[in-house]
């Protein structure tokens, strides 16, 4: 038995103990496996089957037409079911306006005129507000005019879940690389277990491949819980191939848990590592496009975006899950993905320190 032991591979031991040791935490498991999946349910009910959206007009009832005017007004706009009138004094109005209590102030015009708008450009909801306004009072003085059709987009593959669920993957295969590996190595250091490695013939290569190893196995199940529970409860689907599904996975782990090593390569303490780890993902989190395009931020720093290993891993997932992309499309944000996981993985062997 002692000579098995002996002879048995060092990388395997390292990822089986470190498996094991994991399994041992439920604060652990839970942020690993349960958070994910409580955060796709809250986002994906959210934007979910939402009902039709409120909007807040104040009709002013102390302009040039008055109370009648005003009444007038109110009983054409209340046929679109989406406006909630309100009828007030000019005052009380404007403070409604300036609390964000209503979206638009309108003050009717005399007859034949046109009404007065007070609008707060910078809200998207006062914006909506004078445009739904706008078409009612249109179709009122155009009645005979043709109206335009409507339908609703709502099938698997262009829904708010569907473009969700692989920013959730993202997230969480880098989130699980960084604090996973890099949280990891530093507690280590801080509770003397490296001390006590660097006095066996270990070497550092077999350490942090463990490290890497056994993160990528916990990644390949919390994916697999992710994206079952969003299958089972949302019908999101994997349109392209699922091989290529499957490869962006793996180099995306791999990416993450090579940038979490260099993280941690040299930091000493919690609050050191803390505060590296936050820097790298506080940037990806906000620009690359999780929860929204990342399109929408100013083209002068798209260069800089579409650089982040984050971005190319989410975007990569929504053209195979989403577009129905196969293995040529996936080329070149795989090797990007491989090319930061590795280049940062050899630089934390480099730099890498026991104490």
């Amino acid at each position: 038995m002692a000579e098995a032991t002996h002879n048995s591979s060092p990388l395997l031991n390292l990822t089986l103990g470190r498996i094991r040791e994991f399994y041992r935490e439920p604060a652990a498991v839970f942020w690993v496996y349960g958070f994910p999946l409580f955060l796709a349910v809250i986002l994906g009910t959210a934007f979910r089957n939402r009902p039709v959206e409120q909007i807040r007009v104040d009709i002013v009832t102390d302009g040039p037409a008055g109370l009648v005017a005003a009444e007038q007004m109110k009983t054409s706009l209340e046929r679109d079911p989406r406006l909630v009138i309100t009828l007030d004094h000019s005052s009380v109005c404007r403070n409604r306006m300036r609390t964000a209590k209503t979206d638009l102030v309108v003050t009717p015009g005399e007859t034949n005129s046109a009404p007065d708008y007070l609008i707060e450009p910078n809200r998207p909801e006062a914006v909506l507000a004078k445009n739904a306004v706008d078409n009612v009072l249109l179709r009122d003085r155009f009645p005979t005019a043709p109206k335009a059709t409507e339908s609703t987009l709502d099938e698997p593959g262009a829904r708010y879940i569907d473009f969700l669920i692989p920013g959730l993957i993202g997230t969480n295969l880098m989130g699980g690389g960084l604090w996973g590996v890099g949280f990891v190595i530093v507690d280590m250091r801080v509770r003397k277990l490296l001390k006590r490695f660097l006095a066996t013939p270990m070497r550092k290569t077999d350490f942090m491949l463990s490290l890497v190893l056994s993160r990528l196995i916990f990644t390949m199940v919390e994916i697999v819980l992710l994206f079952g529970f969003a299958w089972l409860v949302f019908g999101v689907r994997v349109f392209g191939d699922p091989l290529a599904f499957l490869i962006l996975l793996f180099a995306g782990g791999t990416c993450f848990a090579g940038i979490g090593l260099l993280v941690a390569c040299r930091a000493k303490t919690i609050e050191t590592v803390s505060g590296l780890m936050n820097a790298v993902m506080l940037p990806m989190y906000l620009l690359s496009g999780v929860f929204f395009s990342a399109e929408r931020f100013p083209q002068e720093i798209q260069p800089f975006i579409q650089a982040l290993p984050l971005t190319v891993l989410i975007d990569a997932l929504r053209n195979v899950m989403n577009d129905g992309a196969g293995l040529t499309a996936i080329i070149r944000p795989t090797l990007i993905l491989i090319a930061w996981g590795l280049g940062c993985f050899f630089l934390a062997l480099r730099l890498f320190r026991w104490r």
